[in-house]
């Protein structure tokens, strides 16, 4: 278990104050422009078989339609881009499908419904999915508080490929996080009995790239933030790093200071829990400062475009930001998946490219995925076949789009684990000069280590 599953922690820290707010549904055709005439972008549809075979076979399925639901926090208290990225991802994988067929003759049909971000409006979106748009599952969750997640699951609809920023997808059966698990996710308790596992790959992969273990972990006084940064610390010792710890306030952070303890200590990697907003003041701090690291590593969630405009002020730093993952870069174009979502982005969303980013890539992906579960059920389309597809021993990495992930049951893990990442490192001198993200590794699929594993509570 990687520590993907509480990738987002650092996000909470600046919602934590936010009030509360109401959900609001949307149809995607509010947030999708038409589509451009004389374009083709083709998903794979799982076959093309009229509707007259057709059942209306379990709720949200019809002979010519499937109802599938979006939870994001589009208007959260983080911002609007923090939370959407993989409900365009999705979008755009859906419409692709329906326009070049759909699913055995049937179209998908996509309601997002905004939570704004918190647990009351979670769970006003997840009861008027479930109980008034009777959408058959959910794909690519993104919520920031999904306080629905034990309803979704007591009323046994899938939810395929969600975003693991709390711990509800090691917790539930009916749901599935977009990098698996390997927990018994038996409803009552998170992980084992409460205990959750961490690999270490991301730091053994850095101290053999960069021949470094000298690094500090940034955090907010914030429980969900040191908690986080106390695993990141937890998980370097464990690679025999030095490590300079250092918290800032989160109404008033002094990065300055930690700047020049970083230049006092010699740090040359640098981790941390914290949003994109105190990342981008870190590094103009840095850059004020004159330090200079070999790499600032960031997570998947901050592996996009917008670090063009967000590092603008501090571009030395910006140009050490390397990210990890366990999906593809999504600027990788000689994948033929990574094309077609970025086609289908550019279709539907073309007002999205400046903010493109992995998590619109997981977002298509997680549509990947639900649309192959929902294949493998030719006309007969249930629940129960979809998770017998979910829960198959193989593991799916959505056409060759994310590592290979399952939900087959183990015992608590010991010893080491092979675990394998992605990376990337954004450089300005890429893409004629504009910059952009450059994959660092020859593949991801064998880009492994045998690291341990690393027991934590929750």
């Amino acid at each position: 278990m990687q520590l993907r599953h509480r990738r987002l922690v650092a996000v909470l820290a600046i919602a934590a104050t936010a009030a509360a707010g109401c959900g609001t549904r949307l149809p995607s055709t509010a947030f999708t422009p038409r589509p451009a005439p004389g374009t083709t972008t083709t998903p794979t549809s799982g076959g093309g078989a009229g509707t007259a075979q057709n059942p209306a076979s379990d709720t949200g399925v019809s002979p010519t339609h499937i109802a599938v639901g979006i939870l994001a926090s589009l208007t959260s208290p983080v911002g609007s881009a923090a939370f959407s990225a993989p409900s365009y991802g999705a979008q755009a994988f859906f419409r692709a499908l329906n326009d070049s067929g759909g699913i055995h003759g049937r179209t998908v049909t996509t309601t997002v419904c905004d939570d704004a971000g918190s647990g009351i409006g979670n769970q006003d979106c997840v009861h008027q999915l479930i109980d008034h748009d009777q959408v058959f599952a959910f794909a690519a969750t993104a919520s920031l508080d999904y306080a629905g997640a034990d309803y979704v699951n007591k009323k046994a609809v899938p939810d395929v490929g969600g975003q693991p920023i709390t711990t509800v997808y090691d917790q539930y059966p009916h749901l599935y996080a977009i990098g698996g698990s390997n927990a018994p996710r038996d409803g009552r308790t998170v992980g084992w009995n409460g205990t959750l596992y961490q690999s270490t790959e991301i730091f053994r992969f850095f101290k053999q790239r960069l021949e470094s273990t000298r690094a500090a972990v940034v955090a907010y006084n914030q429980a969900d933030s040191t908690r986080y940064a106390s695993q990141l610390a937890a998980g370097l010792h464990a690679e025999g790093y030095h490590v300079l710890s250092q918290t800032v306030d989160l109404a008033l952070p002094d990065f300055q200071a930690v700047a020049a303890a970083m230049k006092a200590d010699g740090t040359q990697l640098l981790f941390d829990a914290m949003d994109t907003r105190g990342n981008a003041a870190l590094c103009n701090a840095m850059d004020t400062a004159g330090v200079k690291v070999l790499a600032k590593v960031t997570n998947v969630e901050n592996w996009g475009e917008s670090v063009r405009e967000d590092y603008r002020s501090s571009p030395n730093c910006r140009n050490v930001l390397w990210a990890t993952s366990s999906s593809r870069n999504y600027a990788d174009v000689q994948y033929p998946a990574v094309q077609q979502f970025r086609a289908a982005m550019a279709r539907y969303f073309p007002d999205q490219a400046s903010q493109l980013s992995a998590w619109n890539l997981e977002g298509w992906a997680a549509a990947q995925w639900l649309t192959d579960a929902i294949g493998s059920c030719g006309a007969n389309v249930t629940r129960a076949c979809v998770e017998q597809f979910m829960n198959r021993p193989e593991p799916y990495n959505a056409h060759n789009l994310i590592l290979p992930a399952s939900f087959t049951r183990t015992p608590p893990p010991t010893g080491t684990t092979r675990a394998c990442l992605n990376a990337a490192r954004w450089q300005d001198s890429a893409q004629n000069g504009r910059g952009g993200w450059v994959t660092q590794v020859p593949n991801m699929d064998t880009n492994c280590f045998d690291v341990p594993n690393l027991p934590y509570t929750p």
